[in-house]
């Protein structure tokens, strides 16, 4: 049989083998982080696995496979996935999106938390914090370091107002998720709007009316659940209100349908004008910070290059087309390849504990469903980043859980992810609204 004749064999048949570099890293990165976390009782143990080595160790397997291709002609196919026009896009939004965020800095979140906090009475207090946490998310683009920054202001909610620390912290996590899931800037709405090719315009639509029934039925079940409780006091700090128009302006853009560059170049200049112009940067400290916002986008980036390169050759070698073959076995119609294209993403979250990274490895399966299914580019993004969402958002050893533990004990608060999981309302109530949209919610072919 000749090469020709192997390759449409292949492509028609496809090649369950060629998806070894997938299973390499799964078992290197999970079974590594798992040993660090709970056989070596390693502090973030998970996060001690060099994820980039890892997927250097998957592609170096999938060279090593399909020997009726050379090394050179290996080196094209990864160029070929590396240098795709979604990629290279998404690779300079990273960078402009990690300097918006270096220019920003954190201060301006704080400033809405204490602004909400001073203006609402304090048996609301576990409300604004979910409010706050998404609207900070929303705005910097990271459910990380919207954890990481107010989670202190969570433990002093809890201490001052008498509510429990575990449901302070759990509403944090929740609320940074659903901004996670929404923003223009955050890795994970990058990498699906430009892995299937639309506009974050149309993924936001799109995804908006699956989060907003989720984030309304949270406030609900807050509300409901803190209305008995005593109240003791509330937190009153210093905020700068002009600290978040630049937040407003990139939020504003996005909505309308500005190019994302001339979105975030918008953020960017505003911000080191306010900045400056308060006197809260220095000149040159401010382009320190946008040098530390670049940089801080630099491992995504290499994550992004390798898994684009890996996922050329897999498909290359057949190995989507053999998944493919299978996920259209199990799920025949549009509304089972939808749910077929979020339980693809999600097991990839659990394993990887990395939302981005799950949504990366998706990728192309997901646009071959979408096309197979019929499912249009925006919703397939909304569904990738949806359900990497859910399950990044209550897994214990993903990083926002870690991150919330650890800023909650530098406090001097000792919670464990299992005190904090009953108080996720947001993301169990974000699969709920998904399978709604999923199964009752007819689209039409594009």
């Amino acid at each position: 049989m000749s090469r020709q004749e192997k390759k449409r064999d292949i492509l028609q048949k496809g090649n369950w083998g060629a998806l070894l570099p997938i299973g390499v890293f799964l078992v290197m990165y999970l079974g590594l982080g798992i040993l660090f976390e709970y056989g070596m009782k390693i502090p973030m143990g998970f996060y001690n696995v060099p994820i980039v080595v890892s997927f250097l160790t998957a592609l170096l397997v999938a060279c090593l496979q399909n020997r009726s291709l050379n090394f050179d002609e290996k080196l094209e196919v990864m160029a070929g996935g590396i240098g795709d026009k979604n990629i290279v896009t998404m690779i300079l939004i990273f960078l402009t999106a990690g300097i918006f965020v270096g220019v920003v800095g954190r201060s301006s979140a704080e400033s809405v938390a204490y602004f909400l906090l001073s203006m609402i009475p304090a048996r609301y207090a576990v409300i604004v914090l979910f409010v706050v946490s998404a609207f900070v998310s929303i705005a910097m683009g990271t459910s990380v370091g919207t954890i990481t920054l107010i989670t202190p202001i969570a433990v002093a909610v809890a201490n001052g107002s008498g509510f429990g620390t575990a449901l302070c912290v759990g509403t944090v996590v929740s609320g940074s998720m659903f901004g996670d899931n929404l923003s223009f800037i955050s890795d994970t709405t990058i990498a699906a709007c430009n892995g299937q090719g639309c506009a974050m315009k149309d993924k936001f639509r799109a995804n908006f009316w699956i989060a907003l029934p989720a984030a309304i039925v949270t406030l609900v079940i807050i509300f409901m659940k803190t209305s008995g409780m005593h109240v003791k006091q509330s937190l009153t700090m210093e905020y700068n209100l002009i600290q978040i128009i630049p937040y407003l302006l990139v939020l504003a853009g996005g909505i309308i349908g500005i190019n994302v560059f001339v979105v975030l170049l918008i953020g960017i200049f505003s911000g080191a004008v306010i900045m400056l112009a308060t006197g809260n940067t220095a000149a040159t400290e401010l382009l320190a910070n946008m040098g530390s916002g670049a940089s801080s986008m630099f491992e995504t980036i290499l994550v992004a290059i390798l898994v684009s390169a890996i996922g050329a050759l897999i498909h290359e070698y057949g190995g989507f087309v053999a998944l493919l073959n299978f996920i259209k076995r199990v799920f025949k119609s549009r509304k089972g390849g939808k749910l077929g294209i979020g339980l693809l993403v999600g097991i990839l979250d659990i394993a990887t504990a990395n939302n981005t990274v799950a949504i990366v490895m998706a990728n192309p399966i997901a646009k071959e469903m979408s096309e197979e299914y019929e499912i249009s580019p925006k919703n397939t993004a909304s569904l990738l980043d949806t359900f990497s969402c859910i399950s990044q958002g209550v897994i214990p050893y993903g990083a926002q859980m870690l991150v919330a533990i650890s800023a909650a004990a530098e406090l001097g608060c000792e919670i464990s992810a299992f005190d904090i999981m009953p108080n996720l309302f947001y993301p169990y109530m974000l699969l709920i609204s998904s399978l709604i949209f999923i199964f009752f919610v007819p689209e039409k072919p594009e």
